[in-house]
């Protein structure tokens, strides 16, 4: 293995394919450094939806599941790791960067363990879930806290993240953070008169909230929080996303005599093109190890009105580029919505606040920086 402190790397990316902020990440890491003449494999069971542009330095791999009368569930980490040994061999891969501890470190360890005595490090990112809900199962910890333990190198999306993982599993293993980011060339403050109109009609408001409709992201409370702004101005709620309480959340908009002013989009690969038309962006997320819907909206220079939970309070700050509200006390997110939108010269100097914060301390050219020097530090030490 040739020196890695100067020359383009080829990297194994493992993630899932979903608009879940871990698969948002790693996809978008994966297309920088790929800009960057790095050659750069990704691994998911399908296409990762950020996945829309064509560069030849980058490779994507379906892992295929096969069933059989044996199996009662498709063991889907003997899958990936097969076929990531696979790649590792045939393309000499220099590492694997696993985002998620469950399963894709656990492969990531396996195909290590296949390939030795050549040396394969394992990178794992953490990204939340894969601790505070995944690996606190009793019947993940014990695997979780391996993967991690035996990672050549660990980073964490946010300060919280990295501190309650030290907390859950006693680890003190020089663990990296390293932010989230955002492409602000694409994510930026340009309104399109068509798009907004399909929302506002005359001089209403809109306002946005985009999520998986997971219970943790409590988007029934964006619903509530809108009915006090309803009350207050003309407005609509812009609804982006899909999972298992979008249904629920519907009922909810015709028992609050919202149905007209509240507007379900489903998923959507273009959010770029639809966030800078809101005026405010709602996240009531309970918990959150970093929030990257909202720094895309402060991209957007969308003002993002979010819960003081978990990571967010390092991405938003209160009263400068955005706004945080108790977890605790969420009846006051309407009320403070409403006393922002209604203040022009506030909104827009806060709006303008939240694009410097997402250019300036989420630059993406920086963060993937930041990867590629986790990388080389790692390579410079493995047995050659």
């Amino acid at each position: 293995m040739s020196n890695a402190s100067d020359r383009a790397l080829r990297i194994g990316v493992v993630c899932y394919p979903t608009f879940g902020g871990s698969g948002v990440v790693a996809t978008e890491l994966g297309k920088g450094l790929a800009e960057r003449g790095h050659e750069i494999h990704l691994f998911s069971y399908a296409p990762p939806a950020r996945l829309d542009a064509f560069d030849e330095h980058l490779h994507l791999h379906e892992v295929e599941v096969s069933s059989y009368p044996l199996f009662k569930y498709p063991p889907y980490d003997l899958a990936l790791a097969s076929r990531l040994a696979e790649v590792a061999e045939d393309s000499d891969l220099d590492l694997v960067h696993a985002h998620y501890a469950i399963p894709h470190t656990v492969a990531g360890l396996l195909v290590k363990d296949i390939l030795k005595p050549r040396p394969f490090p394992v990178v794992t990112t953490l990204h939340g879930t894969d601790i505070t809900v995944v690996g606190q199962d009793p019947s993940y910890a014990r695997v979780t806290r391996h993967a991690i333990r035996n990672s050549d190198a660990v980073t964490s999306v946010s300060t919280y993240l990295k501190t309650r993982t030290e907390e859950v599993f006693g680890l003190e293993n020089g663990m990296h953070v390293i932010p989230n980011f955002v492409d602000t060339e694409r994510f930026r403050p340009q309104r399109n008169p068509h798009i907004r109109g399909c929302f506002s009609r005359g001089n209403e408001r809109v306002v946005m909230h985009v999520s998986n409709f997971r219970p943790v992201k409590r988007a029934g409370l964006a619903i509530e929080a809108f009915a006090t702004i309803a009350e207050a101005m003309p407005s609509t709620l812009v609804m982006i996303g899909d999972g298992p309480e979008r249904a629920t959340c519907e009922a909810q908009a015709g028992k609050l005599g919202l149905k007209n002013r509240v507007r379900f989009l489903g998923a959507q690969t273009d959010i770029e093109n639809l966030l800078p038309n809101a005026d405010l962006f709602l996240l009531p997320s309970e918990y959150e190890s970093f929030g990257l819907a909202a720094l895309e909206a402060m991209a957007c220079g969308v003002v993002p009105v979010v819960t003081d939970a978990g990571g967010l309070p390092e991405v938003v700050r209160d009263g400068v580029d955005g706004l945080l509200i108790d977890a605790d006390a969420m009846e006051t997110m309407g009320t403070r919505s409403v006393e922002l939108l209604g203040d022009e010269e506030r909104l827009a100097a806060m709006g303008a606040a939240a694009r410097t914060a997402a250019t300036d301390r989420f630059d993406r050219g920086d963060i993937i920086s930041r990867y590629e020097n986790v990388y080389r530090s790692v390579l410079e030490v493995v047995p050659t």
